[in-house]
This record gives C-alpha cells, sequence and structure tokens, in this order.
C-alpha cells in the first residue's frame, strides 16, 4: 500500500488574462486528483470546469465506494474498478456538458481539458482529454505518463511549441469523449505532475526535471518556479499544475 505523503498544487490566472478558466481538485478521502484547463472564455469555460468537476466528483464515488455498482457506459476487465468508475464519471461529465452546450451559440459553448488520476493501493489509473500533460518522476527518471492531444505532431514544426498546443479533444469538444487510459505503478518516492499548456509549452523537460528535484525546496515554490520560468519566456495564458508525492 503506497499513501500519498504530500502534494502541491496552484491555478493561476496567469499575467496577462482576466479570469481563471483552470482548475484543480484533489479528493484525499477518495484518493481522486484532477487538473482542467478549460476553454471557451470568461463566464463560459470557467462554469464548464466547474460542472465538469462536480459532476465527476459526485459520480466516482457513487460506483468506486460500491463493488457491486452496475456501470452504466462503460466496463473493461482491463481496468480496475476504480479506474471504470473514472471513465464513466468523466463520460457522463461529458454528456451533461453537450446537454448543457446543445442549444447555445458557438461563442457561448464551453468545454475542458483534463487529467483525472484514480488511486487504488499502488496503481493510479490516468484517464486524459485535451491538452494537459502527465509526468513521473521514478528511480532517477522522468517519463511522461499522460501525453496532451493537441496539434505537436501534426503541425509540422516543432520550433514554437507554445504555438501548438491547442486541444484535439475534450469535454464538449466532440460528440464522443476521446479518452487517453493508462495505468502505472508507484513506488515510495515517486513523484506525479500534471501541467497545463501555461507550463509545459515553454519549459522543457530537462528545466522540469531539475526544478522538481532541487533540494531544500518546498513542492508549492517548485510550482512557482515552474510558472515563474513559463512567464518569462511570453505566456499568457491561465496556468495550473499539481505535484503528488508519494
Amino acid at each position: 500500500m503506497i499513501d500519498l505523503k504530500s502534494y502541491a498544487s496552484r491555478t493561476d490566472k496567469g499575467p496577462y488574462l482576466q479570469i481563471n478558466e483552470d482548475n484543480v481538485e484533489v479528493d484525499l478521502v477518495n484518493k481522486l486528483y484532477m487538473l482542467f484547463d478549460s476553454f471557451g472564455g470568461s463566464s463560459v469555460g470557467d462554469k464548464a470546469v466547474f460542472l465538469v468537476l462536480d459532476t465527476i466528483k459526485k459520480f466516482y464515488t457513487r460506483i468506486a465506494g460500491d463493488p457491486e455498482a452496475t456501470l452504466p457506459f462503460f466496463y473493461s476487465p482491463k481496468y480496475l474498478l476504480e479506474g471504470n468508475a473514472l471513465i464513466n464519471a468523466m463520460e457522463y461529465a461529458h454528456f451533461l456538458l453537450k446537454k448543457e452546450n446543445k442549444d447555445k451559440e458557438m461563442d457561448s459553448k464551453g468545454g475542458a481539458s483534463c487529467i483525472a488520476i484514480s488511486q487504488a493501493e499502488n496503481i493510479l489509473t490516468l484517464a486524459a482529454t485535451g491538452n494537459c500533460l502527465g509526468l513521473i518522476y521514478s528511480k532517477g527518471n522522468m517519463k511522461v505518463i499522460s501525453n496532451p492531444d493537441n496539434f505537436e505532431f501534426i503541425s509540422g514544426d516543432f520550433y514554437d511549441k507554445e504555438f501548438v498546443t491547442a486541444p484535439a479533444s475534450g469535454f464538449g469538444l466532440f460528440n464522443d469523449l476521446h479518452l487517453n487510459i493508462s495505468e502505472v505503478r508507484v513506488n515510495s518516492g515517486d513523484r506525479i505532475l500534471l501541467l497545463s499548456d501555461g507550463v509545459y509549452a515553454r519549459v522543457n523537460h530537462k528545466e522540469i526535471k531539475d526544478i522538481i528535484l532541487s533540494e531544500g525546496t518546498k513542492s508549492s515554490d517548485k510550482i512557482d518556479m515552474l510558472f515563474d520560468l513559463a512567464n518569462k519566456r511570453g505566456n499568457m495564458d491561465n496556468q495550473s499544475a499539481l505535484l503528488l508525492n508519494f
């Protein structure tokens, strides 16, 4: 059994925008960890995130806490009960957001990218949609465990990464919810880092690793360092990060 020893999170409107459409949620009781990056604009994206976040939390706890639960949308024996519950909670949130958006004009429709993690002992199930990044630092190595679903690899130009991180999937974006699912075994000393594109688009993996490993620095200060570095390089977007220390 691996317990979460500590965590740090921050979500911020960034240096330019007037409202923060991002969000971070840590549910220690149900071991559910989520990071969101919404789109749609003021009073649109932020409302979409609240709907999605609230729905996932409520729906996940109903299913994950009941081994006899009948999963209404999706079930795969490949994933743990908690993983199946998370997928279904996200599908239901997508359904409700589509319903909310149905009769609205295009400029009033909201959506969101997300990485959500459910923990069952030492296994994490990650379910992601949109343009958020998930990393793990384990045994001296930093690896990607959840790639952003964006236009980076079809843009034809890798030089200015910040221009190709628009989401290619997400809550409320298409009729179907496109999820990237993975399971990760964590050990004592491992660290999981979730980032929105307001951070990762302007900071490379070596710089992230160096900051995460900086000795004598609090986890919250490490996140501040990542935000500051991205902002010095021209970030104008909302920013969110969640660091889980196992």
